[in-house]
């Protein structure tokens, strides 16, 4: 079985995937942190090697849908690649650094990826307003993302919602974080859990 979790930055997605394999027993697996060897020509000219930059995370994240379609476990994703595909490389694209040529050869390549994997079992989209988003952002402190623009999550937040309501065409529970505290109230946590029983095994009430 495969179940995605899928959220803004700030959202909460690795807290709530190390804590659903606790509590489940199931594998987590989080997004390879690899050297990417477009990455520094993608800064110094990001027009210029976007296109070979989005390929590469592709085909890393494909490779990574093949291994979980293989295992006999139960994986738990932290990011998919739906979220690579429709959130950030359409929003790299929306910048104007992929032309329109470009795009669509990156998206014919993934429909044709999609052909012969299957859709995660379930996937959880942790949905998060600006305000919690920067507050969990400024909690954790990396220093890397103090500078982030608040007009880039507005925008990331608008392409999850068309993502997740309008392009992904697999199973979705969606869980509003604003006004929980998962990882420190148990209650909260054990709301989740429920909604998620109620999906994959129809215990309880959805």
């Amino acid at each position: 079985m495969h179940i995605a979790i899928a959220g803004n930055i700030g959202s909460g997605k690795t807290t709530l995937t190390t804590m659903l394999a606790r509590h489940y027993g199931w594998t987590p697996q989080f997004e390879a942190v690899e050297f990417n060897p477009y990455l520094e020509d993608y800064y110094k000219d990001i027009p210029r090697w976007s296109f070979a930059l989005e390929v590469y995370f592709l085909k890393q994240r494909f490779r990574d849908l093949l291994d979980i379609s293989r295992s006999e476990e139960t994986i738990i994703q932290d990011r998919s690649i739906f979220e690579g595909v429709y959130v950030f490389t359409a929003n790299n694209y929306a910048m104007g650094n992929l032309d329109d040529r470009d795009f669509h050869c990156y998206m014919d390549l993934f429909e044709s990826m999609m052909s012969i994997v299957k859709y995660p079992d379930l996937m959880i989209y942790l949905k998060a307003s600006i305000p919690h988003l920067v507050q969990n952002i400024q909690r954790r402190g990396r220093e890397y993302e103090q500078q982030m623009q608040l007009d880039y999550l507005k925008n990331l937040n608008t392409r999850y919602d068309d993502f997740i309501y309008h392009k992904y065409r697999g199973k979705v529970l969606t869980v509003e974080v604003d006004q929980l505290d998962f990882l420190n109230r148990p209650a909260d946590f054990a709301r989740i859990v429920d909604r998620i029983d109620a999906q994959l095994f129809g215990l309880f009430p959805p």
